[in-house]
């Protein structure tokens, strides 16, 4: 069949043969129609995230959308590896297949598959997020972070700020929901300051790690209030700004921050299964916004390191 193909970590995939996929007793074959490039695509590509596995050649691709064998159309998540998403056929546990709606196309539905994991696996699975409460995602003006303002306003956010470089993208920010937003182009004491205008919120969505992280971290120290300070649950999701950060132990003990990870491992797989069929079931009726970019898998080696903010690489078969 043909298929993207990882031959050496940190080289992009060629399109060329691979072997067909054998099946087991605990998957079902499926034809592929569409897979999306994300960045935690890119990282087990290339062999540094931490879901990255040793086994070369592979194919990458860790979800997508395609048809069963009686025709049913599925997304499907974790195909075992060597089979990834992006190839003519893959497998996957019926177990992490979800029948798909009809008003939902292939590509719109591959292309919300990794931001409904940081997003609505996040709210819902490790936020908790309750109707009234209120929301920070740091980082909005990504595809992941557009679908966070999305997700927060349909589960009931109150208020919802959300902060990025790009303040161009702050008007589609205000679209899709937000009610303020921050610019990450300031000083570190003046988006610290900025940061404590906000606070406090009741969960903060954290799609950069980083300096930005830190000054949130900063501004949601207290000062040994005998009431206690209010409880911000903080989750971090992805680290485009930077894997480390210097966290100041009493950032942790004079507030209410709670930091969480959300992500494969923090979430058992039936979490996320469970969080992406609601997802589907609601933009089967409230169609969620999403910036696509359909290219044919041939073109996956020139397409692969093609960089658009906000919007979505989905290959097609």
């Amino acid at each position: 069949m043909n298929a993207a193909v990882i031959e050496a970590f940190g080289n992009p995939p060629r399109y060329t043969t691979f072997t067909d996929p054998m099946l087991t007793d605990d998957t079902v074959l499926i034809r592929v129609r569409a897979a999306a490039l994300s960045n935690l695509v890119k990282g087990q590509a290339s062999g540094v995230h931490y879901s990255s596995g040793s086994q070369l050649p592979f194919i990458p691709g860790n979800d997508g959308v395609g048809t069963l064998p009686d025709g049913t159309r599925v997304y499907f998540i974790a195909p075992p590896a060597p089979f990834g998403s992006m190839a003519e056929w893959s497998l996957a546990s019926p177990r992490r297949t979800i029948p798909l709606p009809d008003a939902v196309d292939n590509v719109t539905a591959a292309a919300l598959g990794n931001p409904g994991l940081a997003s609505w696996g996040a709210l819902i699975g490790r936020a908790r997020l309750q109707p009234g409460e209120s929301v920070l995602i740091n980082g909005a003006t990504g595809v992941a972070g557009q679908q966070a303002i999305q997700v927060a306003k349909y589960l009931g956010a109150s208020r919802i700020v959300a902060t990025g470089r790009e303040s161009a993208v702050f008007d589609k920010l205000r679209a899709l929901g937000a009610d303020e937003t921050i610019s990450l182009r300031q000083s570190p004491d003046a988006l610290t300051a900025a940061f404590r205008n906000v606070l406090p919120v009741d969960v903060v969505l954290d799609y950069l790690w980083g300096p930005s992280s830190e000054s949130i971290l900063a501004a949601a120290q207290g000062h040994g209030a005998p009431h206690g300070e209010p409880r911000i649950r903080y989750i971090q999701i992805g680290s485009i700004s930077g894997d480390l950060i210097s966290l100041h132990g009493h950032w942790l003990r004079s507030s209410g921050v709670e930091l969480l990870g959300s992500g494969l491992g923090s979430l058992p797989a039936a979490a996320i299964v469970e969080a992406l069929k609601v997802m589907f079931n609601v933009a089967a009726t409230i169609p969620l916004k999403i910036d696509t970019e359909p290219i044919p898998l041939a073109e996956v080696a020139s397409a692969w390191d093609r960089t658009a903010s906000g919007r979505r690489t989905v290959f097609t078969m």
